[in-house]
């Protein structure tokens, strides 16, 4: 299972840290602490939060940029075909599809709620994960 921090939450979002922070406090996303006191947010109640949020028109006063067309994200959706896939990743408000082949995908190791990053060129998508 994969976990956040709220720095990478925040990352994951577009948003501040403290925006996240204040999101948590007020039970907008669940949170749990580690040994070490940090809170954690699960991997796929990040996805759907993330869903969630771009849904409503993002969060207000928060400014969204693409920096040489790369797209950190959350993996909302996967849909596995014989030979092809479909992923979802969720950026900030951006909602981004990449179709590749299911061989990638498994070599990748790409789940729902797992961080990974969209970059576009012209009419392409590609992913990566850190």
């Amino acid at each position: 299972m994969q976990f956040y921090t709220i720095g990478q939450a925040a990352r994951l979002l577009g948003v501040s840290p403290d925006t996240a922070r204040r999101w948590a406090d007020a039970g907008r996303v669940a949170t749990h602490r580690d040994e070490g006191g940090r809170r954690l947010i699960d991997g796929k109640d990040l996805a759907a939060f993330s869903v969630e949020i771009a849904g409503n028109g993002g969060e207000p006063d928060v400014s969204y940029t693409s920096v040489r067309n790369a797209f950190p994200g959350i993996v909302t959706a996967v849909k596995l075909g014989d030979v092809a896939a479909q992923v979802e990743i969720q950026a900030g408000p951006h909602r981004l599809v990449s179709l590749l082949t299911r061989e990638a995908v498994e070599e990748l190791g790409l789940e729902v709620g797992m961080e990974a990053t969209a970059r576009v060129k012209s009419t392409s998508v590609h992913i990566d994960r850190p």
